[in-house]
């Protein structure tokens, strides 16, 4: 159970967020504000009241940026993605979920396990949980889709990693204690941070697996600042990025490091564009993953057989995720179109004994099996849509956007896509990124429009106000 710090904690942010708006540059507080929040804030830990969602460490510190930027800072959040697409993905995002409420109102028996039927009642928290957990993406789209706040946010997970690093080492070596320590309980299952004769790191994430996703992002972050700086700066990054890369060692998650040591010298060697376009297939393939699951054409049994030759114990662990994969699959195509609803009715249960059958772990599995088709294209469209017109913008000519700082963000942001066919690691920064991106490629194709239109008519364009605090990239 949460201790008393666990709830201070989550009661405090808002004045730290407040705090840290009133001593840093706005877009710094902006990503301080919520990145700090998913790394310092207990884990299963919330605010519950009824009729409305959980507040929680995903919750907290981005609606408290919403209303400091609205009430406190006087800028206002859009709400609607200017591109057409990703409206209509933002609203099946949102308003989606209501035929998943309207479609699953029987209550499911199976034995002594009894989930409950959606209700009128569960309609309207349903939606708000759907709107609060988008927040991030809102806020990095209409403030972060600048150069300095493409940058801030890159620096941001590079600079994360290095602090967060120091509490990761410490566990390495004493054992993953912090979070009993400091909220007064563990956050998971102890023996799975075992492995082999050590321990991995947690700190104050959802799992080891989490934080290794999280120094991923951290290591190709700082190699990009290593790419971007030059002088002593392009000294301490190279430090700093080697560092990171131990750091990534000493988590002990394989996939992790796979990702590491195929992306960290291809974002240091190759070009933007390029960059772009194998985050774009990244993107497809992540997205087009259940059609491809579903139809046989993922090499399950090769890939087992890779994995088993490289360990036999992590190939063990892979074989049950994808055992239950299968599972859930089968039980997500009974209702393909909405889905079954929360409370665990997209799980799989023992018909007699009502013992749980499945573990889900990915992403997409999870979201395939709770909300249906309309709710699996919603998430993975918003996430996809961003990298999409990064590479649009990529191939217009005269289209200048800051491509040396949108290129390492999608593929951040699809190296975590990809990851989310293992894991549920969408997290309040995977928005952030992808927002950020988003704003930045509908602000070069609004300054395009423009400037047609002022050629067409003789006069100068004007893309539109800017915040002072804000460099354009256009």
């Amino acid at each position: 159970m949460p201790n008393t710090i666990a709830y201070l904690a989550l009661l405090g942010w808002p004045v730290v967020c407040l705090f840290l708006f009133l001593r840093l540059p706005f877009e710094r507080a902006i990503v301080w504000s919520i990145l700090g929040g998913y790394l310092l804030l207990p884990e299963r830990t919330a605010f519950d009241a009824p009729l409305v969602p959980p507040l929680d460490k995903d919750v907290i510190p981005a609606l408290a940026v919403f209303l400091i930027c609205l009430f406190w800072m006087g800028r206002r959040v859009s709400l609607w993605p200017v591109s057409p697409t990703g409206r209509v993905l933002m609203a099946l995002f949102v308003f989606g979920v209501i035929p998943t409420v309207l479609t699953n109102g029987e209550t499911l028996v199976f034995d002594d396990t009894v989930l409950p039927a959606l209700s009128g009642h569960d309609l309207l928290s349903v939606v708000v949980n759907q709107f609060l957990f988008l927040l991030p993406f809102l806020i990095a789209r209409q403030h972060l889709a600048s150069e300095t706040g493409l940058r801030e946010l890159l620096l941001g997970l590079a600079v994360g990693g290095l602090v967060y690093s120091l509490p990761a080492l410490f566990e390495v070596r004493m054992s993953p204690q912090l979070h009993t320590w400091v909220y007064g309980f563990f956050q998971h299952r102890f023996d799975q941070m075992m492995r082999g004769d050590g321990f991995r790191p947690i700190v104050f994430l959802p799992h080891a697996l989490w934080l290794a996703m999280f120094f991923v992002a951290a290591l190709l972050a700082s190699a990009t600042m290593l790419r971007r700086t030059d002088g002593v700066e392009r000294v301490r990054w190279l430090a700093a990025t080697l560092y990171l890369a131990g750091v990534l060692v000493l988590s002990k998650s394989l996939a992790s490091q796979l990702y590491a040591l195929a992306f960290t010298p291809f974002l240091l060697f190759s070009g933007s564009r390029t960059q772009i376009r194998v985050a774009l297939l990244l993107a497809v393939v992540a997205t087009c993953y259940p059609v491809l699951r579903n139809a046989g054409l993922v090499p399950v049994d090769m890939i087992l057989e890779k994995a088993r030759a490289i360990d036999p114990t992590r190939a063990s662990s892979l074989g049950f995720r994808l055992n239950n994969e299968n599972l859930l699959l089968d039980r997500a195509w009974e209702k393909p179109l909405f889905g079954w609803g929360t409370f665990g009715r997209n799980l799989v249960y023992d018909p007699e004994t009502g013992r749980l059958l499945t573990i889900p772990d990915g992403r997409w599995i999870i979201v395939f099996g709770t909300f249906g088709w309309v709710g699996y294209i919603a998430e993975m469209g918003l996430l996809a849509l961003p990298v999409l017109l990064a590479a649009r913008a990529g191939r217009v000519a005269g289209q200048r956007v800051a491509l040396h700082w949108i290129a390492p963000a999608v593929l951040i942001l699809t190296v975590n896509m990809i990851d989310m066919l293992l894991n549920a690691t969408l997290v309040p920064f995977t928005w952030m990124l992808a927002g950020a991106v988003l704003g930045s490629c509908e602000r070069a194709r609004a300054a395009r429009r423009n400037k047609r239109r002022g050629l067409r008519t003789g006069r100068t364009p004007v893309i539109g106000r800017k915040p002072k605090t804000e460099r354009p990239i256009l």
